[in-house]
């Protein structure tokens, strides 16, 4: 940030602007993309270790502090979004009226802060000690891969595995076992645990899918509608993805203090739903989503037909009625992105558990890379023999309400599969507390 800062405000890193635009010269374009790489690479190294670290401060042997933990990871969402409504209101502001300098700077000083206030709390801690990885550690002495990690019990599928577990005649005459050819229950249980939480990874994808919507045909559908608020002022379609942002910001304590306390009621579970329960839960509403965004678009559409709107820039429709499917966005996010999280945190080796959280954040750039594969072969299927296509560069000629379509259905078959593999499932046990 302080590099991004300079490459905004400091003369020589600063490129020099004109009334016909900027000509940055290679030195300076290296300045700004190496400061753009760092953000890239520093937040890649604080999102998975971030969340993992934060719920290790809560004991998974004490029962009230493991009600906390679960509401931890609610809160800790709930933080994070409430940065992004800063970000994308404030910080956007000061770029805008004050200057890109101050708009960097500004961040660049929350971030030494946060940095100052982290190490502060250095002594109060609780930190684990890792051992190795689970299919590379020495095994010869130990249960699991940290100290002090639970042990687990054994579990009945994957039953392949559990050969590596069983003294041979052999191990017994050599003295000393090799840890390549023999490992404790514990060990095999782990390798387990991570090769059951790969189908349910993959089944996450498409509500990546979904969720990268907001930035993409959301933002187009938008393009088309009337973005005034009041005679003067004109809010950029992008700026509606700010009500994603609320709704997390609306639902996340609500999730953690009314839904759970209320669904505890029915269920019995003490987190309300599990958590295969809750990331199906918003699974369905990212589909019910994708059909009001749907819906909203056929209206549009009708509206354009019935008033000859063809070659219209933007129709006399309000952007806002776009709220709701950005909405029911915010909501599924709160019950599956979070849920997410603590899934793969609960479910993984103790010491993968900042590993198996980054792979849970790979669906985002997984559903990315989808979203844009589904558009280049939708284009390409619907704009054979010269037709249009379902999303022409004149959306009132095209029908993006076909695509909405698509994702539904593809959505409700991922939800499908998505229940078969959580039937399935089986939690890790564990068999008792720190050894």
């Amino acid at each position: 940030m302080v590099l991004l800062t300079l490459s905004a405000s400091a003369p020589g890193l600063r490129p020099s602007c004109d009334a016909n635009g900027c000509n940055p010269t290679s030195a300076q374009t290296a300045a700004c993309f190496i400061a753009l790489y760092l953000i890239a690479l520093g937040t890649g190294g604080i999102k998975p270790c971030v969340s993992s670290f934060g719920a290790d401060q809560f004991d998974e042997t004490d029962e009230e502090e493991r009600k906390k933990k679960s509401s931890f990871f609610n809160w800790f969402y709930f933080s994070i979004n409430i940065g992004a409504l800063v970000a994308s209101s404030v910080l956007v502001w000061i770029q805008m009226n004050v200057g890109w300098g101050w708009g960097f700077g500004v961040p660049a000083v929350a971030m030494v802060i946060a940095i100052i206030s982290f190490f502060s709390g250095s002594p109060l801690y609780r930190l684990q000690i890792p051992g190795g990885s689970p299919p590379y550690k020495d095994l010869s002495n130990v249960e699991s891969v940290i100290k002090g990690s639970r042990k687990l019990d054994h579990t009945n599928n994957l039953e392949c595995l559990d050969k590596a577990a069983i003294e041979t005649q052999s191990d017994r005459m050599k003295g000393l076992a090799n840890p390549w050819r023999l490992c404790t229950v514990t060990q095999v249980e782990e390798l387990k645990s991570i090769i059951r939480i790969l189908p349910v990874w993959a089944s996450l994808i498409a509500f990546a899918t979904v969720y990268s919507q907001m930035n993409t045909m959301f933002v187009i559908q938008g393009n088309t509608m009337d973005q005034h608020i009041g005679p003067h002022f004109e809010i950029p379609s992008a700026s509606l993805s700010l009500f994603d942002t609320l709704s997390v910001i609306f639902w996340a304590p609500v999730y953690d203090r009314i839904i759970v306390p209320c669904a505890r009621k029915f269920t019995g579970h003490e987190q309300g739903f599990t958590q295969l329960q809750r990331m199906g839960i918003g699974l369905v509403i990212s589909i019910v989503a994708m059909l009001v965004a749907g819906i909203l678009e056929v209206v549009r559409l009708d509206m354009v037909r019935k008033n000859n709107y063809y070659d219209l820039k933007t129709i006399p429709m309000s952007i806002f009625w776009q709220v709701p499917q950005y909405f029911l966005v915010g909501c599924a996010e709160v019950f599956t992105n979070i849920g997410q999280l603590e899934f793969f945190y609960g479910q993984a080796p103790d010491a993968m558990r900042s590993l198996c959280v980054a792979l849970a954040l790979t669906t985002n750039a997984l559903g990315n890379y989808i979203s844009t594969l589904l558009v280049t072969i939708v284009t390409k299927v619907t704009t054979r023999h010269g037709k249009l296509g379902w999303i022409p560069d004149n959306l009132n000629r095209g029908h993006l309400d076909y695509f909405f379509w698509l994702l539904s259905v593809l959505s409700f078959l991922n939800f499908l599969v998505y229940l078969w593999i959580a039937k399935r499932y089986r939690y890790k046990k564990v068999a008792g507390n720190s050894l």
